[in-house]
């Protein structure tokens, strides 16, 4: 495995890569979804890159940029034989003069994760496209637990033309249904106890149902909806039923796709 930190580096190991290149890009504080989404990877091209940035231009002014888990060493032992090529920039590297010009996510950034994070979505695409310049790899993996995010990296690339394809893979669960998130491990027990309210809201499959089981919690639940995966519009018909709620202070999302919307 071929660890990187620049982009001279990352140029050099992409050429010596064969055939077919994948890439994942993560933000580090890896757990079993992300080594899913690698494994994943290697089922649709001959190489894997795996990207470890923490991006701060998704963070907004009072969210948790500093004290984002960063656990780099063992982050790259869970990805030894796994990846091929696995890059760790800086923020120096991948922005070396302040981005001025950014992707916007248009109407799909305003709602829901949007909503709750004014420019969220714009920071992503930013860097979402970034790395796709910078690794050029023929597919590229994300995990279906950030719903959103995926829609609008899929519309991203079609509207502007890139060519990537883009490869949702679903999401991985703990045995008792909790979604994996890197932001799990600011739960107490007591609080991972509650937030297992997310998952049994979306089996209910049913938006009334769901939210009831909020009226006595201790969590805060944002939103429970059923929406058109590709757009977000809250429709009745919609394929994806879509949950975020703040439990202690740690906002945690999760989703049921309702069809076969792959």
């Amino acid at each position: 495995m071929n660890v990187v930190s620049t982009r001279e580096e990352l140029a050099v190991a992409r050429k010596e890569l064969p055939g077919r290149v994948a890439v994942v890009m993560t933000m580090g504080a890896l757990h079993d979804g992300h080594v899913e989404l690698v494994r994943q990877a290697r089922t649709q091209a001959d190489s894997v890159v795996v990207t470890i940035f923490v991006n701060p231009l998704q963070f907004g002014a009072n969210e948790d940029l500093s004290t984002y888990p960063r656990t780099l060493d063992q982050d790259l032992a869970l990805l030894d034989g796994l990846a091929d090529v696995v890059f760790t920039p800086t923020p120096e590297v991948v922005y070396p003069t302040e981005a001025l010009v950014r992707v916007s996510a248009g109407a799909l950034g305003t709602v829901f994760e949007g909503a709750s994070r004014p420019g969220h979505f714009d920071g992503v695409l930013t860097v979402v496209l970034k790395l796709m310049h910078l690794t050029t790899p023929d597919v590229a993996l994300f995990g279906q637990k950030d719903a959103q995010q995926l829609a609008a990296i899929r519309r991203m690339v079609s509207d502007l033309d890139v060519p990537v394809k883009v490869v949702a893979v679903p999401t991985v669960r703990e045995p008792d249904g909790l979604a994996m998130s890197s932001r799990n491990r600011y739960l107490t027990d007591e609080q991972r106890s509650t937030a297992l309210l997310l998952s049994k809201a979306l089996r209910t499959r049913d938006v009334a149902a769901g939210r009831a089981l909020f009226d006595s919690s201790s969590a805060d639940l944002d939103y429970l909806e059923r929406v058109d995966s590709s757009t977000f519009e809250v429709t009745p018909e919609g394929d994806l039923l879509i949950i975020a709620a703040k439990v202690g202070t740690t906002r945690l999302l999760d989703n049921l796709p309702l069809k076969d919307n792959s």
